[in-house]
């Protein structure tokens, strides 16, 4: 009959040094193989871990056609799917693995069968040294491939075994998991829709959701009190290494909450996951940092707190100083901030070249560039200190806590566009002179923000999180908050606006029009009207968390089959160009017009 695939036993991460003597059968893939004197040592690995089998024809009971198995082993090329039989035995001394789990045993094989053979991998699969990988184009290519590799199973496991507990939690404070539609109305969010043409409706689209805010908002009017879902969100945006074109979120929305409801719930929620992980607890509740203090700060709204590396605000204290180009920025309404090298990184890290480079960087970052002085014999030394009446550098020196040897960095400007630069320079100097402390999570919230932000050069209001958040202040502020890790905002929440009028008005200061209004968000609106309680919600990005809490480059290495930089998936060739038929189907004209006919175009369009 043949030998006949027999259902596995244990996986390749199973067997220990209790199970010696046992009949086992092994299933998985050829990782490596080594030919010693007639031996074959083979490293059979799945999921779950890495088991050497051994082809050894002396060690065999009489009766095994060693020949034959011979031959089935010499099929066996690296990443071909085989299944092996054999018996548990004891490694030589001197020569287990203790590396992995299963190192102090082997499986002498006597029964084996090639169940696919491999092509050659393009790229090594073994545990791989720093810098050995391929370039990422070629990992997404055959990703396939490059998630067989054990650091993205585990990564795979972490990210699996996450969002069970988030699910877990969730279901233990009453929260209903519905699903929302993929299919829906194009509004303006915020980042442009991927849209999905109608074949039955031609001339109309849908469009892929960027969040299911507005669908989750309507479940509350519903009654449903408490949503979540693990949703998949579109965004048409340029690709960067904490975005995706798609991308899963952790969705909630709760009725009849303030905002600290949502932000308990949370960090409760995180705290149960944290301790279920981690097996330590997860300090809470998180620290809170306004907007404004934020920027003014840390030259950001999500600053990484990991680092003691503040920015000083002087404005206000250097206002009669006869610098001319703090006098000029003081006098049209913008900002100057200074950043303290402590001596014991500046004198040591940063001298006059890098000061120099520093000065470039800045540039680039936005800003006019960087003044700078540093404290030598008690006084401030630099080719502008002139400038400066004894009582500024006082001033400065008492503001910036000032030390022998400490070097000052100064920039000025309009307020967001230097405090931004400011922020820039603050996270470039922490990477450079090794501030950020390894594997170390900083959570916290960021609190009183604004409901509206002016773009400099238009005059335009937009909405600073999204047009649905509750105002207040004379709808200066939003009730809107952020959920910050590391540098990188994790997840944004709000409440909510549940009086039509309100919305409308929202609206209205955006710049739309009561028929613009109507038509992109009218069924929305009356929806309201019709009894909606307050309520709020958040959303956590699951990938960008993810990659932060494994400390990974890119979001791209913790979703299965990302989309690349240009937004292509290489493993299936997407996107692609579609048969003019089904263009015509969808009543869609084809793209692909030669030059010759665009003299008859019109016709075409007929």
């Amino acid at each position: 009959m043949g030998y006949q695939i027999m259902r596995r036993t244990h996986t390749c991460g199973d067997l220990r040094f209790s199970d010696l003597g046992k009949e086992v059968c092994l299933q998985g893939w050829v990782r490596f193989r080594r030919d010693h004197g007639g031996v074959t040592f083979i490293d059979l690995v799945d999921r779950y871990g890495t088991t050497q089998v051994v082809f050894d024809p002396e060690s065999l009971s009489v009766g095994i056609d060693t020949q034959a198995l011979a031959n089935i082993v010499k099929t066996f090329t690296r990443e071909s799917v085989v299944s092996v039989n054999g018996i548990v035995r004891k490694r030589v001394e001197g020569t287990n693995d203790i590396r992995n789990d299963t190192g102090d045993i082997e499986v002498l094989i006597t029964t084996a069968k090639l169940l696919n053979k491999s092509e050659l991998p393009p790229f090594e699969l073994g545990n791989q040294k720093e810098g050995m990988l391929p370039g990422e184009d070629v990992r997404l290519e055959f990703r396939y491939l490059d998630l067989r590799r054990t650091e993205m199973i585990k990564t795979m496991e972490f990210r699996s075994r996450f969002v069970h507990l988030l699910r877990q939690y969730l279901e233990s404070q009453k929260f209903l998991e519905i699903e929302t539609p993929i299919l829906a109305k194009s509004t303006p969010e915020g980042a442009r829709d991927y849209m999905v043409p109608s074949r039955v409706h031609p001339g109309t689209f849908y469009a892929l959701p960027q969040s299911p805010q507005l669908y989750k908002q309507m479940l509350m009017v519903a009654g449903m009190d408490r949503y979540y879902q693990l949703a998949k969100c579109f965004r048409d945006e340029d690709s960067r290494k904490d975005r995706q074109p798609e991308f899963t979120q952790l969705d909630m929305e709760m009725s009849f909450v303030t905002e600290k409801d949502i932000q308990d719930n949370i960090e409760h929620m995180l705290a149960y996951v944290w301790k279920s992980i981690y097996g330590k607890e997860l300090q809470i509740p998180f620290p809170r940092i306004s907007y404004l203090e934020a920027m003014e700060k840390y030259g950001s709204d999500k600053p990484d707190l990991r680092y003691n590396l503040p920015l000083v605000k002087l404005s206000d204290d250097l206002r009669n100083t006869n610098y001319g180009i703090f006098k000029k920025v003081i006098a049209e309404g913008g900002v100057i901030v200074g950043l303290n090298l402590k001596s014991d990184i500046a004198l040591e890290k940063v001298g006059r070249n890098d000061v120099d480079r520093y000065i470039d960087l800045a540039k680039k970052f936005g800003l006019g560039g960087l003044t700078w002085m540093r404290v030598k014999n008690g006084t401030l030394e630099s080719n502008i200190v002139k400038y400066f009446t004894p009582e500024n550098i006082e001033v400065i020196k008492s503001k910036m806590d000032a030390e022998e040897g400490d070097l000052l960095f100064f920039m000025a400007g309009p307020w967001k566009k230097t405090l931004e630069g400011a922020g820039f320079m603050r996270r470039q100097l922490a990477s450079d002179l090794n501030l950020i402390p390894k594997n170390t999570f900083q959570f916290h919230w960021l609190v009183d923000c604004p409901m509206f932000e002016v773009d400099p050069v238009s005059g335009k209001k937009d909405a600073y999180h999204h047009p649905f958040v509750l105002p207040y202040d004379n709808y200066n502020k939003g009730a809107c908050f952020d959920i910050l890790l590391n540098g990188y905002e994790i997840g944004s929440g709000s409440l909510r606006i549940y009086d039509p009028d309100v919305q409308k008005k929202v609206f209205h200061i955006l710049g739309m029009s009561d028929e613009k209004i109507d038509e992109d968000f009218g069924w929305f609106i009356k929806a309201l009207g019709f009894g909606a309680p307050p309520h709020g919600g958040i959303a956590i990005g699951i990938d960008r968390l993810i990659t932060v809490l494994l400390n990974k480059e890119t979001i791209r290495d913790t979703i299965a089959f990302p989309k690349n930089k240009k937004a292509e998936s290489l493993v299936d060739n997407s996107p692609g160009k579609v048969d003019d038929e089904r263009l015509e189907e969808l009543q869609i004209m084809s793209l692909a017009i030669n030059d010759t006919d665009f003299d008859n175009i019109e016709e075409l369009k007929k």
